[in-house]
């Protein structure tokens, strides 16, 4: 009798460990596969070097990606590739300003159309906004206004109504705090947003 840390232990307590087929063709499959997974990662880490940094005198240029990881037709893509906002003048709900930030609404509306047309599953809820200035209710009513001039053009350039829907928000959702001219004029705005 042999002992195992105070424990004794009799010879025919102990048997033998057998290898049966299915765990042996296991054993081995595991070791086949790793050798297949070390082959495939050798040869992808040997593909750079073979390589050739020249591209092929034939091959046609590569489009230009609007934006690395935005997915085309999305929110992101209107903010980054035709812009979700234009802006008004102090106390006006028309789309041509005269103020630095609204020279450029009808290009950015015009750009919205053509992406709308291009993105025709895509639905847009239009959010007129104002500047701090004023009361709730005078401002709920200019930036539904705002709202409204906006969806109008966009129906006008070929977008179905049945896509846009507005909403006010007045003075409640400033992108810009502070009180002075700069702040007021980024907070007198429409957002498109993609819904």
């Amino acid at each position: 009798m042999a002992s195992f840390r105070g424990y004794r232990i009799r010879s025919r307590d102990v048997r033998p460990i057998r290898h049966t087929p299915l765990l042996l063709s296991t054993y081995q499959g595991r070791n086949h596969m790793d050798a297949k997974i070390l082959g495939t990662l050798a040869l992808v880490a040997l593909l750079p070097a073979c390589s050739s940094n020249q591209p092929a005198a034939n091959a046609a240029p590569a489009a230009a990606p609007t934006s690395v990881g935005i997915v085309p037709g999305s929110q992101e893509d209107l903010v980054a590739n035709v812009g979700d906002r234009i802006y008004f003048d102090y106390d006006r709900s028309n789309i041509r300003g005269t103020g630095p930030r609204t020279a450029n609404n009808m290009a950015t509306l015009d750009k919205q159309a053509a992406w709308l047309q291009k993105y025709p599953q895509n639905n847009v809820q239009v959010a007129g906004n104002c500047d701090e200035r004023g009361t709730e209710e005078y401002n709920l009513a200019l930036g539904q206004r705002r709202a409204d001039a906006d969806a109008a053009y966009l129906k006008a350039h070929g977008v179905a109504a049945g896509r846009i829907t507005t909403v006010s928000y007045g003075k409640d959702r400033p992108v810009a705090l502070g009180s002075n001219e700069d702040a007021w004029s980024q907070n007198r705005n429409a957002t498109t947003s993609v819904r």
